[in-house]
Parts: C-alpha cells; sequence; structure tokens
C-alpha cells in the first residue's frame, strides 16, 4: 500500500511540474489570431475612420490597398487612422507588397507635419516600421522625417540617450537568416509593441529590431498611426487590432 501511495504521489508531481523539466514549463505560445481583449481599427468593408488620398487608397477585397505607378507616383503618401493618438499600445496588421520598387511601413506615435500637403495628403514624423519589396529595410525602425533616420537595423537592439549618437546593445540575429522568414508578394504578420520607451517590431513571429528611446529631446510618447506607400507598386493592409496596454 505505502508503495503504491508514493508512485501515486510521484505521478501527482511530474503532473504538476512537467516531466523532465526540472519543475519549470516553457511559455504558451500566443497565436497572432488571437483577438481577446484586442480592439479592431480597420472594420474590413470600408476606409471608416481611415483618411487618405482617395486616388492613392482605397478599400478591395477586405484591405486597405494603396497603389503607386510610374504613370501615376504617389510619392511619399499616407492613409490615417482618425481613431485617437495611442501611447502605450500593441498592434498587430496583415501587409502585403506587390511591386519590386515598392516600400512601405506602419507610422505610431507620429505627428502630421506642419504646412502639410492638402487634406488627403499629410506628411507624417515619427516611428515607423519598416517594410520595402526587397526585403532590404524590413523589421528595421525608421524615424521618418527627422535626422536620426535609420536607428534599430534589422537584427538589433540599439539605444538613445541625450547628446550621444544612437548605440548597438546587442544582436538579436542574422539579419540575413532573419530576412529568410519574411515573405515576398505574400501576406506577413507584423505586430508591434510601443511600451514606454521601449518599441518592438515583430515580423512572423520574428523579433527583427529592438529600440530604447531614452532620448528626451527625441523621443515620442504617443501619436497617430498611418499607413505608408513609396515608390511603385502595390501595398495591401489586412486585420488591423490594436491592444492598450
Amino acid at each position: 500500500m505505502k508503495t503504491l501511495f508514493a508512485i501515486a504521489v510521484l505521478a501527482l508531481v511530474a503532473l504538476t511540474c512537467g516531466q523532465g523539466s526540472g519543475g519549470f514549463t516553457q511559455p504558451d505560445p500566443i497565436a497572432f489570431d488571437d483577438h481577446a481583449g484586442w480592439t479592431s481599427i480597420f472594420d474590413g468593408s470600408s476606409l471608416t475612420n481611415w483618411e487618405g488620398n482617395p486616388d492613392v487608397w482605397r478599400f478591395e477585397n477586405g484591405a486597405i490597398v494603396g497603389t503607386s505607378t510610374p504613370q501615376k507616383p504617389s510619392g511619399t503618401t499616407y492613409i490615417i487612422w482618425r481613431g485617437g493618438e495611442p501611447a502605450n499600445f500593441e498592434l498587430k496588421a496583415e501587409m502585403k507588397l506587390e511591386g519590386a520598387g515598392l516600400n512601405s511601413g506602419i507610422q505610431y506615435r507620429s505627428t502630421i507635419l506642419p504646412g502639410a500637403a492638402p487634406a488627403g495628403r499629410p506628411g507624417l514624423k515619427g516611428y515607423q516600421a519598416d517594410f520595402d519589396f526587397a526585403g532590404r529595410y524590413t523589421g528595421q525602425l525608421y524615424e521618418q522625417a527627422t535626422p536620426r533616420g535609420i536607428i534599430a537595423w534589422r537584427g538589433q537592439v540599439v539605444r538613445a540617450e541625450r547628446g550621444k549618437h544612437p548605440r548597438l546593445l546587442s544582436m538579436l540575429g542574422d539579419p540575413d537568416e532573419l530576412k529568410s522568414v519574411i515573405k515576398t508578394s505574400d501576406w506577413n504578420q507584423v505586430h508591434i509593441i510601443a511600451r514606454g520607451n521601449t518599441l518592438i517590431h515583430i515580423i512572423n513571429g520574428h523579433t527583427m529590431s529592438i529600440f530604447i528611446d531614452d532620448d528626451p529631446t527625441m523621443a515620442a510618447a504617443k501619436g497617430v498611426i498611418g499607413l505608408q506607400i513609396e515608390g511603385t507598386g502595390k501595398v495591401s493592409f489586412r486585420n488591423l487590432w490594436m491592444k492598450n496596454l
């Protein structure tokens, strides 16, 4: 009887702690399409709460679509979400680029530039999760319309401080290996986390870049969200979800 009791206790411990794990378990994965606690910022059927140049931006097949052609180039153009100016948040979106000369990205914590082009054609200044068809810049943190430009390249953890040039803290991985998980002419899952001064870009489940903006003269605490098109081609966005932190 004692032997049977001891076996039962050991079995219970194994079930509780996980066999062969030393009492530790792996974290549960978070599904990209798990939207519990999130809010949709694109209804999938119209451009409600979105403002952009109608010659460039339209609704098409459940997506926000921007096009630019050699005959009718868009320049650097945005469609802006008019639902608020988020501060600390997570943003999920799917995006697809078609066209070898196409560049795009998601602006966040951004400001509309004074004296920008007429309504529907605003210019933006601020953080961008960069994405281009060739994959040279995809995943990096680029700061639009400021002298800092590219701050955290793909595969890097970078910190900025007052009076200092941004400095590399660590490498997340080889930039070319990270590029291999990015899909060409297909849908990619983009996940942005903006929490305090820490900004994280994730694509298809892989962390591409992290930027810690400890420079109070440059860091942005909140701002608008905008989708960009630049160059020539077609960019599509769908399934845009946000969670305030």
